[in-house]
């Protein structure tokens, strides 16, 4: 894949030079100027994607990258949080099961004790 990338973006790159000699020779003519800076634009824009078809996909567009990594470690902070607050519910009501036990107990002993 990454071959074909670099082979993709070698013949853009060819292709954006050729399209910006033929603007700026078109573009030496005052009567095609209106032509030549349109394409000279178009032949900018061709060089910027075959240069980010030729690098690597971190470094050809650095801002998805982090957000693609921000929004995994997201993911795992709130998996691990969940654990955690289910480890916490599960313990509070275990806690809260055992002092309503005990304290049925204690009630019945204080009924046995009154009685």
């Amino acid at each position: 894949m990454r071959l074909l990338r670099g082979l993709g973006g070698a013949v853009l790159w060819i292709l954006a030079s050729l399209l910006g000699l033929v603007g700026v020779l078109l573009c030496i003519t005052v009567i095609l100027l209106p032509v030549g800076l349109p394409l000279v634009k178009l032949a900018g824009q061709l060089f910027a994607r075959s240069l980010q078809l030729m690098l690597p996909r971190a470094l050809a567009h650095p801002v998805n990258e982090i957000t693609k990594a921000v929004e995994k470690k997201d993911r795992k902070i709130t998996k691990a949080a969940d654990k955690e607050s289910r480890k916490v519910r599960a313990a509070a009501s275990d806690t809260a099961s055992d002092t309503a036990k005990s304290a049925r107990k204690f009630a019945r002993k204080m009924r046995k004790r009154v009685s």
